[in-house]
C-alpha cells in the first residue's frame, strides 16, 4: 500500500492473491488491508492537507502534467497490466489508458480556472465575496472494470482543487491502481497527499471512510446496492458524496434511422469490455419497420465477435471478472429463453479449451425481449445484446424511462425535431445522439435516480471537491 509517501505492507502483515480473469494464474500479491491500515492513510492525508491545500494552482498543475506526461509515457506497459489483471482486450485497455491521462491533463488546466466572484449588496457599505476552497481529505472508492481511468476520474479534480486522498482500489484490480500510484509518487506529489489501500474484505475500509471525521467527502463508483449503504452512511455523519452506480442503458433506434447503421454501432458499444460497463446499452429498442435489417447486422456483427484471452490479436470480447459474474449473466439469459425469447447467437458458458481456466460467456443476441423477463429489468453486466422490438413511436420514450436507473441512453435518429424531444424527454444524464461514445474528460459523467449523485469530468467534476465561502465586508 502507498502510505505518507512511502510504500508499506498491511498493519496485520497479511497479503492475498491477484489472479488473471483469463486463465486463473496468479499474477501477483498485494497487502490485505484493515481498519488500521485505512485509518493510518487518513490520519496522512490529513496532516498533509493544510500544506497541500495552500499550495499555489500552478503549483498542483504542474505536478498534474508531470503525472500526465509520465502516464502517457508508461502507456504500452499500462495497457499490458490492465489486460493481464482485468481482462479487457489490448486495444481496449490501450484506451482506456489514454482516457484515464486525459484526466489529469484536463484538471491540471482546471486547478487553475477556479474562481470566486464578487456579490453586489443592497447596502452601499458592504461588499460581498465569495470564494472556493477545496473539501478537506477526500475518500475514494474505484471499481475494476475501468481500473486506472476511474482512478484518475476521481484524483485529478481533487487535487487540482487542493484535496488530499485516500483511495480503496478495488479487490479484483489492486496493481492497475498501484501502478497508477507509482506515477504520483514518481511525478513529485508530496508524502500524504495521495495513499492507497488495499483489502480483500472492504467493509472495514468502508466503515473508517463514512465514520472517520477527518475525512470531509466520500466519492464511490460501483453497484448501486454499494453505493446506497455508503451514501447513507456518510450522510449520517454529514460528509459530501458522490456516488456513480449502476445503470440500464435504452438505446433507441426511430424509424427514419438507418437500422444497419444503427446495428452497427449497438454492436460497437455493447460488447466493450465484455458489456461490463455502466453505460452499456442493455435495451436496444428497434421499431418494427427496420427490425428485420437491425437483426440481421446484429446477427452478422455479434458472430464475429471472438471471445478470448485480451492479449491474443483479434480478440473482441475478454472474460467476465468473476464465475458470479458469469452466472448471473446465465441465469438472466435462461430466463429470458423460458419466457420466449431468441438467441441466435451464443447464449452459454464457454468451458471448452482456452476457456476452461477463466469466466467466459459467449458474445450472445436474446431477441424478442418483453418486460417480463429479468434481462430487461436488470443490468446485466455481460457481453449480451436484447433486443426489443416495438411499434408505437410515442410510448417508446416512457418505456426506456420505465427503469429505476438513469444514466446512460442512446438515440438513432436523422430527424432533429425527434432528436430533440428525445434527448430532453428521456431521463437519463448522458445521452449519446448518433454518438455510441458520448464521454470526455471535459464533458460531465453522471447520472439519475439510482444512477447516483454528483458528477466527474468536466467544469462540474470540480466543484464536487470544493466548498464554497462567502465573505461579507462592511467598509
Amino acid at each position: 500500500m502507498y502510505i505518507n509517501g512511502e510504500w508499506v505492507d498491511a498493519a496485520s502483515g497479511r497479503t492475498f492473491e491477484v489472479t488473471n480473469p483469463a486463465t486463473g494464474e496468479v499474477i501477483g500479491t498485494v497487502p490485505d488491508g484493515g481498519s488500521a491500515d485505512a485509518e493510518a492513510a487518513v490520519a496522512a492525508a490529513d496532516a498533509a492537507f493544510g500544506s497541500w491545500a495552500s499550495t499555489t494552482a500552478y503549483e498542483r498543475s504542474e505536478l498534474l502534467y508531470k503525472a500526465w506526461q509520465l502516464m502517457t509515457e508508461r502507456s504500452g506497459e499500462l495497457a499490458q497490466l490492465m489486460t493481464t489483471e482485468q481482462g479487457k482486450p489490448l486495444k481496449a485497455s490501450a484506451a482506456e489508458v489514454k482516457y484515464g491521462a486525459d484526466f489529469l491533463r484536463w484538471y491540471a488546466e482546471e486547478a487553475k480556472r477556479i474562481a470566486g466572484e464578487w456579490l453586489p449588496s443592497a447596502r452601499a457599505d458592504q461588499r460581498f465575496l465569495v470564494l472556493k476552497q477545496p473539501v478537506g481529505v477526500v475518500a475514494a472508492v474505484t471499481p475494476w472494470n475501468y481500473p486506472m481511468s476511474m482512478l484518475t476520474r476521481k484524483m485529478g479534480p481533487a487535487l487540482a482543487a487542493g484535496c488530499t486522498m485516500v483511495l480503496k482500489a478495488a479487490e479484483a484490480t489492486p496493481l492497475c491502481a498501484k501502478a497508477i500510484y507509482q506515477i504520483f509518487h514518481d511525478a513529485g506529489f508530496p508524502p500524504g497527499v495521495v495513499n492507497l489501500v488495499t483489502a480483500l474484505d472492504p467493509k472495514p475500509i468502508g466503515e473508517v471512510f463514512t465514520t472517520d471525521e477527518r475525512v470531509r467527502k466520500l466519492t464511490f463508483t460501483g453497484s448501486t446496492a454499494v453505493g446506497k449503504m455508503l451514501a447513507g452512511k456518510a450522510a449520517g455523519n454529514l460528509k459530501r458524496v458522490s456516488v456513480e452506480l449502476g445503470g440500464h442503458a435504452p438505446f433507441i433506434v426511430f424509424p427514419d434511422a438507418d437500422p444497419v447503421h444503427a446495428a452497427k454501432g449497438a454492436a460497437a458499444l455493447k460488447f466493450l469490455n465484455s458489456g461490463q460497463a455502466c453505460i452499456s446499452p442493455n435495451r436496444l429498442y428497434i421499431h418494427e419497420s427496420g427490425a428485420e435489417a437491425f437483426h440481421e447486422t446484429l446477427v452478422q456483427r455479434v458472430g464475429k465477435v471472438r471471445a478470448g484471452n485480451g492479449m491474443d490479436d483479434g480478440v473482441g470480447v475478454g472474460p467476465l471478472v468473476n464465475d458470479a459474474a458469469v452466472a448471473k449473466v446465465e441465469r438472466q439469459v435462461e430466463d429470458a429463453i423460458a419466457k420466449g425469447a431468441g438467441v441466435p447467437v451464443g447464449g452459454t458458458r464457454l468451458l471448452e479449451g482456452e476457456f476452461g481456466s477463466g469466466h467466459f460467456f459467449a458474445p450472445t443476441l436474446v431477441t424478442d425481449v418483453t418486460d417480463d423477463m429479468v434481462i430487461y429489468r436488470e443490468e446485466t453486466f455481460g457481453p449480451v445484446a436484447p433486443v426489443i422490438t416495438y411499434d408505437d413511436v410515442d410510448t417508446v420514450i416512457d418505456k426506456a424511462n420505465d427503469t429505476n436507473y438513469g444514466l446512460a441512453a442512446y438515440v438513432y435518429t436523422q430527424n432533429i425535431s425527434t432528436a430533440m424531444r428525445t434527448f430532453e424527454g428521456l431521463r437519463f444524464g448522458i445521452i449519446g445522439i448518433n454518438d455510441v461514445n458520448p464521454t470526455s474528460a471535459a464533458a460531465p459523467f453522471g447520472g439519475m435516480g439510482d444512477s447516483g449523485l454528483g458528477r466527474e469530468g468536466g467544469h462540474e467534476g470540480i466543484a464536487e471537491y470544493l466548498e464554497v465561502k462567502l465573505g461579507g465586508f462592511a467598509i
